[in-house]
């Protein structure tokens, strides 16, 4: 019984060694491509990252077809010349940039039109009440027991000067 323990334990470590026999590389569209089958015969050598059964390639090794070429920085200039060369921008993520972008603009432009209509709602009134109080009729107003009291001049002269403040800041 426990021989057969060791079995099973040693098939289930020895399972990822099948997974190393892995291709990378890179195709026609510049993408990377991953598969446990050889790659197609139009995918030229250089274009081959890494091969069923070896380790992936280290970054300043010299190309094992060009035996002339000088080692480390060269090669792996020359490597990555030849590859190409990943942008570092994720589209998708750009893409949701620009249109949280866009919201907080339209937001903003509507909080900035609801402003601005309430000013010249303000303006309106205020425009108004100013005409009303300028015309020299009598006004009549509430008091805070609910009683009813007419403005003499001093609290029509207070009432001009608070109208004047809120055209001068709305009305612009």
């Amino acid at each position: 019984m426990k021989f057969a323990h060791w079995l099973l334990l040693g098939c289930v470590a020895a399972m990822p060694l099948c997974a190393s026999a892995q291709w990378q590389w890179i195709d026609k569209n510049g993408k990377k491509v991953f598969s446990d089958q050889a790659p197609p015969p139009d995918v030229p050598d250089k274009n081959i990252l890494r091969r069923s059964g070896s380790p992936p390639p280290a970054r300043a090794t010299v190309d094992a077809s060009n035996t002339d070429a000088p080692p480390a920085a060269d090669a792996s200039s020359s490597a990555a010349s030849k590859a190409p060369k990943p942008t570092g921008v994720d589209k998708e993520l750009e893409e949701k940039t620009k249109k949280a972008e866009a919201e907080q603009k339209a937001k903003e432009a509507a909080e900035a039109a609801k402003v601005a209509k309430a000013r010249a709602d303000n303006c309106a009134l205020a425009r108004q009440g100013k005409a009303t109080v300028d015309s020299g009729i009598r006004i009549a107003k509430v008091n805070a027991q609910g009683e009813r009291e007419i403005m003499d001049d001093t609290a029509r002269a207070a009432e001009q000067k608070r109208l004047q403040t809120v055209i001068d800041s709305d009305c612009k």
